[in-house]
């Protein structure tokens, strides 16, 4: 006795190609949320790495004389002619990978000249401060200012990724910075 289901004929297939319907959506699903989270990881090293550069280059440009100076003219070596860009190979390649550039030039957020009678003459570039003035209290019993000025300038510097990622980083920076009178008469308020 042969029996004949007449309606299970071709479930099985039908269950089958929906399971492997579900199974390609979770498969497609996992290679994107992959992708996702590989990029992401990518995009943050890409932002480490800018932030980086672009603290090394303004402490490089802190440790210098030029960004009170010539503030427009800050970095020493300029990458490719252009003012205030430096052009860095990250990993050793030969080739840039990023390029940090002062946007805007420094600046000098005040300067505050300094009394005679706040320096510290032991200190060979406090004496220079001196140079140029009688070092006398006037009459009234104030100080006159030294040739000196403490002053304060915000540098900012943006690193942009030379790759297809063109990552951007900005790192701002604060100076404080005892200079001369002259230097700073034309750049601070």
């Amino acid at each position: 006795m042969k029996a004949i289901h007449i309606h299970q004929r071709g479930a099985a297939l039908l269950v089958s190609l929906v399971m492997l319907l579900l199974i390609t959506m979770i498969t497609v699903s996992s290679f994107n949320t992959g992708k996702g989270s590989l990029e992401v990881v990518g995009n943050m090293q890409q932002r480490s790495e800018g932030i980086e550069i672009a603290q090394g280059v303004l402490e490089t440009v802190v440790s210098t004389t030029a960004f009170f100076e010539t503030p427009n003219n800050a970095v020493v070596s300029p990458c490719g002619g252009t003012p205030n860009t430096v052009c860095v190979d990250f990993n050793g390649d030969g080739t840039s990978d990023k390029t940090v550039t002062l946007v805007p030039a420094p600046a000098c957020i005040k300067a505050q000249p300094l009394l005679n009678t706040e320096l510290n003459m032991d200190d060979p570039e406090d004496s220079n401060c001196t140079e140029g003035t009688d070092g006398e209290v006037t009459e009234g019993g104030s100080q006159i200012n030294s040739r000196c000025a403490d002053s304060v300038w915000e540098l900012n510097a943006i690193a942009t990724s030379t790759s297809a990622t063109t990552a951007l980083a900005s790192v701002t920076y604060g100076a404080a910075v005892r200079v001369s009178t002259d230097d700073v008469a034309a750049s601070c308020p």
